[in-house]
């Protein structure tokens, strides 16, 4: 079951994704003069995201498409480096707060921001673990780490993080916990502290937890108990975009409700 699962998320997300870059790829070609472009594109995305688009960076350069050049960090860490004017030319965040900081810094070309995966939160385990969790109002998450320390991503700025802390409050059981915690960087760094045994259980993604073998998912905190989880994803402004037509219908085909993005975790 889990193999068909992961074999089903990479699937949709790399469709997704591939479609999307194609698409802005596509508009670069048609509105940028040959001189004037890279030879490569340079992508920003969530660490969330690096199984997909490293795939479909494969993909591209085996078919002839062009380079793609990725760097996988938190949300976070991103926003704020192309904030400070670092070269990119396509930014994907885990979240919508962060997009929004760059947009306030007018650094996205118009009409380009799109709402393009959703996803879900994930309690994980070590793999080797045989117990049974029940997600709910009041559990005892604290009892379930037996000393050992809950694994996030930065709660305060990292997507994931506030993601999961967001759910812990709604259910209840964030002031309980909040002093066992194992903070990361970023979501994948979290994911690993599970995976090496380092910390017990960890909240994180559910495409991220089918795509290391080394934990396994014990329960999936409530979708009414966090803001939607959303990635969009846009062209960023700056000596490298590829400033596509704000009414091109490449992109158009391309936006989904902010409400209803399609969901990494089910595609």
């Amino acid at each position: 079951m889990r193999a068909a699962l992961e074999a089903r998320t990479d699937r949709g997300r790399r469709a997704l994704l591939g479609g999307a870059l194609a698409a802005f790829a596509a508009a670069a070609i048609a509105v940028t003069p040959a001189p004037a472009r890279a030879d490569d594109t340079v992508v920003f995305a969530a660490a969330s995201l690096k199984n997909a688009l490293d795939a479909i960076a494969a993909d591209f350069a085996a078919g002839g498409q062009g380079t793609i050049k990725a760097s996988y960090a938190a949300s976070s860490a991103l926003a704020k480096q192309i904030d400070q004017g670092a070269p990119a030319d396509i930014f994907i965040s885990a979240d919508v707060p962060w997009m929004d900081d760059v947009a306030k810094h007018d650094l996205l070309e118009p009409g380009t921001r799109v709402d393009l995966l959703g996803n879900s939160l994930a309690l994980v385990a070590p793999a080797s673990y045989a117990g049974t969790v029940t997600i709910a109002k009041g559990f005892d998450l604290v009892g379930l780490l037996g000393g050992g320390r809950l694994a996030m991503a930065d709660v305060a700025a990292v997507p994931a993080g506030k993601y999961g802390k967001a759910s812990l409050e709604a259910l209840g059981v964030w002031d309980g916990v909040k002093d066992h915690l194992a903070q990361a960087d970023n979501v994948r760094s979290a994911l690993a502290l599970v995976s090496r045994g380092e910390a017990p259980f960890g909240i994180v993604y559910a495409t991220d937890a089918v795509a290391d073998k080394g934990v396994k998912v014990v329960a999936t905190f409530p979708a009414d108990s966090h803001p939607p989880i959303i990635y969009p994803a846009a062209i960023v402004k700056g000596p490298r975009a590829v400033r596509p037509r704000p009414s091109s219908p490449i992109f158009a085909r391309r936006r989904r409700p902010s409400a209803s993005p399609n969901r990494a975790s089910s595609s």
